[in-house]
């Protein structure tokens, strides 16, 4: 046997690796990768974790990915802050249309089609789950007036101004409107239900924000299965019983509007408050100067017009008061000038509701005890 014959040419032997081994770059950082995945598309409070244990690992091992840790991280906070501050707002303004649309029927027992209450105007009826008008943002199911109803709107205005009023001024002048609204919507107030309450629904400042203005004014009668509009404005009375039911209106209102804290603390502002009744007081005395003319009129009128300026004698007293004392006392003489019964007899000559209500029974005429004649 031979053997087999030379190459032609040598071949060298294989160069050794450089070092001694083959050359591999560091491995990519799982977590860096993973961090930016999943704060851009899933869940970026997680990517910020990922993203800071990606840090810490490719310092300690020295692997690849450290820019990339970063840039997720920067992109899981972003996206964090937009959660936080962004999705609230988004899914509220989703859900109030899709509870206005009908797409969200939370209350199947309630009777009444889902309605934005912004939708309301004066004059129509709804429902609420349970009857709660206490309720922030109820669910409102608007309903003919004629069928069982938990309340009717008397008002709905939007506010202007590009700043929250402040929770306790808007609170003041939304109770101060719907009263002057009820009153003109209802103007015999002594014929609505011992049961019927105002109530009134305003921005909060997170609904400001979102850019809520409605002030909605509504007259609530959940307190018992209420039928029927309680409408019984100007245009449904007689000029006489309007001009009639102005004046006792805003003589009730300026009664009401005595001042919250307690006369020893706020004297300054009680005796405001007396001028106030008194110039009110003024106005229905001109306003019984007429009735008088009127024969079916003249004598309850009569009456009425000497109690008022009785009262108002008093009233006056008390906004010269020099201190607490003094001014309580006028003010408890000047509640005892206003029998309900005088009032009580005129309005019947006018036609108008005899039942006195229960915020002006005689027993919330006795004094300065009563906080408010209308609450």
């Amino acid at each position: 046997m031979t053997n087999p014959p030379p190459p032609l040419w040598p071949v060298p032997p294989p160069a050794p690796p450089p070092y001694g081994h083959p050359y591999a770059p560091p491995a990519l950082n799982g977590f860096a990768l993973a961090s930016l995945l999943v704060g851009l598309l899933c869940f970026p409070p997680l990517g910020v974790v990922l993203a800071i244990v990606a840090l810490v690992q490719t310092a300690k091992r020295g692997e690849r990915g450290r820019g990339l840790a970063a840039c997720g991280l920067a992109v899981s906070l972003v996206m964090t802050a937009v959660m936080v501050f962004a999705v609230p707002r988004v899914a509220h303004t989703l859900f109030d249309r899709a509870r206005a649309l009908g797409a969200l029927e939370p209350y199947e027992d309630v009777e009444g089609e889902l309605t934005d209450i912004d939708e309301l105007r004066a004059g129509e009826c709804f429902n609420v789950p349970g009857g709660d008008l206490l309720e922030e943002d109820p669910f409102v199911y608007r309903i003919a007036c004629t069928r069982v109803h938990d309340a009717e709107i008397t008002a709905s205005t939007t506010l202007s101004g590009p700043r929250f009023p402040g929770v306790e001024e808007l609170k003041r002048s939304a109770n101060e409107d719907c009263w002057r609204a009820q009153d003109a919507y209802a103007m015999d107030t002594w014929a609505l239900p011992p049961y019927a309450e105002m109530f009134y629904f305003a921005p909060s400042p997170e609904s400001w924000g979102d850019g809520d203005r409605r002030v909605v004014c509504v007259i609530g009668t959940a307190e018992q299965e209420h039928t029927g509009s309680l409408r019984n404005d100007a245009g449904m009375l007689k000029p006489e019983q309007v001009t009639f039911l102005h004046a006792m209106n805003e003589a009730d209102q300026a009664l009401g509007g005595s001042p919250e804290e307690d006369v020893e603390d706020a004297l300054v502002e009680y005796l405001a408050w007396a001028r106030r009744v008194d110039e009110a007081l003024a106005a229905e005395s001109r306003m019984l100067d007429g009735a008088k003319g009127r024969p079916e009129l003249a004598g309850p009128a009569g009456v009425q017009k000497e109690r008022v300026e009785a009262a108002r004698r008093q009233w006056q007293k008390a906004a010269r008061a020099s201190d607490p004392d003094a001014f309580s006392e006028a003010w408890s003489r000047a509640l005892a000038e206003l029998p309900v019964a005088a009032e009580k007899a005129l309005r019947g000559a006018y036609g108008l509701s005899t039942t006195v209500p229960p915020w002006l029974g005689e027993a919330e005429r006795d004094g300065p005890s009563v906080e408010s004649v209308r609450l």
